[in-house]
């Protein structure tokens, strides 16, 4: 008859608690829990690509090279993913600087996966299988084609290693600032042409312009790994810092008041300064130019690109310097 059974807890004995005694009640409910997933390769203590990604950090910084503790990661920017499966095998055919690739278990590995994976390897870049739901949680639902490729945040030079860099070129010192410009390609493209036409590097706001990305790094074609890329905190003040240490500044405008075919600035120390496309260069920016150049152009066409711009502008720069050094 229940409630008349002698198996132990069946009673409860007066003064004592209410429901049963025996077994845990649901007290350890709470011990069961699970602890979520397991998190990635390089983020658990002790394992290989653990210490593979710590080696690899402590390379990075030994080669941050001169200037040592000027170079600024980022500025506070966070790491950024490349997803899918063309833009990361052209991000690492870029040289694009890398910690880690994101491979979904599963994934249909295709002539890019395999391409990626390979490329990852020979780099020394970690490559991770996760769950496939690791990796939507990871890319926060983007689509991402079962890859995606993990980069660092940049590391920016300071202004000031960039007049470091010109006094030690046989040539007269060259750099490029960008006013305002906002799309990272024209940023890229703009690296790529100073490497072609031996610049010493570019300049650009800390704010509200382009930062060096991935699509910048993949645009410049791996330029971005020789050209060194300063960021500014205040773009006036850098510009006159320049024009004390003896750079002359010249603007790109459509308006300006020297044509490039008279540009005879082009032999001295230079700093170029590029506007954006939509509104060209700042008042103040404007005021602190010694000169502004204009492209002589053809046809019905007002205007070119930012980066079209400053490609034009290098590519005469540097031909009158090699007419002076003939």
């Amino acid at each position: 008859m229940a409630g008349n059974s002698k198996r132990r807890g069946a009673m409860r004995k007066e003064g004592t608690k209410k429901g049963m005694v025996v077994g845990s009640g649901g007290q350890r409910r709470r011990g069961l829990q699970g602890k979520g997933p397991t998190p990635p390769a390089e983020m658990r203590p002790g394992h290989p690509a653990a210490r593979r990604a710590a080696r690899a950090a402590t390379a990075k910084a030994k080669q941050g090279g001169r200037g040592g503790d000027r170079r600024r990661p980022g500025d506070g920017e966070t790491p950024e993913t490349v997803l899918g499966r063309n833009p990361v095998v052209e991000c690492l055919r870029a040289g694009v600087p890398a910690t880690a690739l994101h491979v979904a278990l599963g994934t249909n590995a295709d002539d890019r996966v395999a391409e990626a994976v390979q490329l990852a390897a020979d780099r020394g870049i970690s490559i991770l299988e996760v769950p496939r739901g690791d990796l939507d949680r990871i890319t926060g639902g983007a689509l991402h084609q079962g890859v995606a490729l993990q980069v660092p945040p940049y590391a920016y030079a300071h202004p000031d290693e960039l007049l470091e860099a010109a006094s030690e070129s046989p040539d007269p010192g060259l750099i490029v600032a960008l006013d305002g410009v906002t799309d990272p390609r024209n940023l890229g493209a703009v690296v790529r042409s100073v490497g072609a036409f031996g610049g010493h590097g570019v300049v650009v706001p800390q704010r509200r312009a382009a930062g060096m990305t991935a699509v910048a790094w993949r645009t410049s074609a791996g330029t971005a790994a020789r050209v060194p890329v300063a960021r500014a905190t205040n773009l006036t003040r850098t510009l006159r810092e320049y024009a004390t240490a003896g750079f002359m500044i010249a603007g790109l405008d459509a308006e300006g008041t020297v044509s490039l075919d008279d540009f005879e600035l082009a032999t001295d120390p230079l700093v170029l300064v590029v506007g954006s496309e939509g509104k060209g260069l700042s008042r103040l920016v404007r005021q602190t130019c010694d000169v502004t150049v204009s492209i002589p152009l053809a046809g019905q066409v007002e205007s070119l690109n930012a980066s079209v711009a400053a490609g034009v502008v290098l590519a005469e720069v540097a031909r009158q310097r090699r007419v002076r050094r003939a």
